[in-house]
């Protein structure tokens, strides 16, 4: 797996305001697995139901697995912040 480093992860961002489902994948990978950020699975759950709701399969694959590791109310704020995330962007 390829480090992700701080301007990997402003470019991922810039290009997840575009709405580009490869950019959401890898934001939500960055705070799974902890590469240029703290870990956060309800930050990466937000982002890979963003990149799921985009049509990446890869991205629901990740998305169940780290379900497994947080409680529903973990769950339930990824979910929000996801929901705050879409609204902001339209």
């Amino acid at each position: 797996m390829a480090c992700i480093d701080i301007d990997s992860l402003s470019q991922f961002e810039c290009d997840a305001k575009q709405g580009r489902a490869d950019a959401l994948y890898n934001l939500g990978l960055a705070y799974s697995t902890g590469q240029g950020v703290d870990v956060d699975y309800i930050a990466a759950h937000k982002w890979f139901n963003l990149a799921a709701m985009k049509g990446s399969e890869v991205a629901k694959t990740w998305r169940a697995q780290i379900s497994r590791e947080m409680n529903s109310n973990q769950i339930a704020e990824a979910q929000r912040l996801a929901r705050e995330w879409l609204s902001f962007i339209r």
